[in-house]
């Protein structure tokens, strides 16, 4: 059973009981103002504003009447459960690999991690998301791909950027779906390109998942987002700091004039061949550091 709670004024409540003011009116339960059902779909009206819609049949015009509910934040919103999300990190890194994580968020995943600080990984510090990422990959069941840089330079050669991201998502998809046997009816992807560019892209793929929900900004939106975000984001420091150690050589993050320099400096250690190992050899930074030697 699917289960969506929003937040609504009482003028918005009483305008939702006229708009299905044809369904059927159930016995209403202490502190509410009201209970339907229509179409496989309970919705309780409680007098606090929240209102609650369970089924399997949770009409879509409410999954996106406001944003989704993250624990810890102070702002009404909505909260979908059971949800998917997907989300990618490294695609701005000129030396990494790119990790895609997809994560599956039930009632029970969700009192699990209630009580972490769960944000888009952008905004938490490195070190909370080691502390926390591990929780959430013990607890919350997930499919986490990682493109090394060898893999992700050969592939660039006949795919962009977006394609390769449409691909890992799907592919991230596709094994979280088997791992659950079936995945919630509310997928999300934190979009990058539109909708039908991304399904282009897979369209000679083996196995294709559909019925995909693209948003902008979903990672500050949605709780399964958040936290493929914060899972991919440490696989992706986890990956950098194997590097360190492998080289004996500080990569920093990011794509600046700071990373340019870097390229020249590791180039003079180990050789122009061994930077498509590290690296991400399109960017620009790998033609300016040329002219930096």
């Amino acid at each position: 059973m699917n289960t969506l709670t929003i937040q609504l004024s009482k003028k918005e409540i009483d305008v939702l009981f006229h708009k299905y003011k044809e369904a059927i009116v159930k016995q209403t339960p202490p502190y509410a103002h009201w209970q339907i059902q229509i179409n496989g779909c309970t919705i309780t009206a409680y007098q606090s504003g929240k209102v609650v819609f369970q089924g399997k049949q949770i009409p879509s015009e409410f999954y996106n009447a406001q944003e989704s509910k993250l624990p810890n934040k102070q702002h009404t919103s909505s909260l979908i459960l059971p949800q998917c999300g997907s989300d990618e990190v490294g695609t701005g890194d000129y030396f990494g690999p790119v990790c895609v994580c997809a994560c599956f968020i039930g009632e029970k995943e969700y009192e699990l991690i209630n009580t972490l600080k769960i944000e888009d990984s952008k905004v938490l510090k490195d070190d909370y998301i080691i502390e926390i990422a591990p929780i959430l990959i013990k607890n919350i069941p997930h499919s986490l791909l990682i493109l090394d840089n060898q893999t992700y330079n050969r592939i660039h050669k006949t795919n962009n950027m977006n394609a390769i991201k449409s691909k890992l998502h799907n592919q991230a998809y596709y094994h979280l779906q088997n791992k659950l046997g079936k995945l919630a009816d509310f997928c999300v992807v934190d979009q990058f390109t539109p909708k039908e560019n991304y399904y282009r892209h897979i369209k000679h793929e083996k196995h294709i998942i559909f019925n995909l929900h693209f948003e902008t900004k979903a990672e500050s939106k949605y709780i399964s987002v958040a936290c493929a975000s914060i899972i991919a984001r440490y696989a992706f420091l986890k990956a950098m700091k194997h590097m360190s150690d492998t080289f004996s050589f500080d990569f920093l993050k990011g794509a600046s004039s700071k990373v340019d320099q870097q390229i020249c400096e590791f180039v003079q250690l180990y050789g122009f061949q061994m930077l498509e190992k590290v690296a991400k050899l399109h960017f620009a930074n790998t033609e300016k550091a040329k002219d930096l030697k």
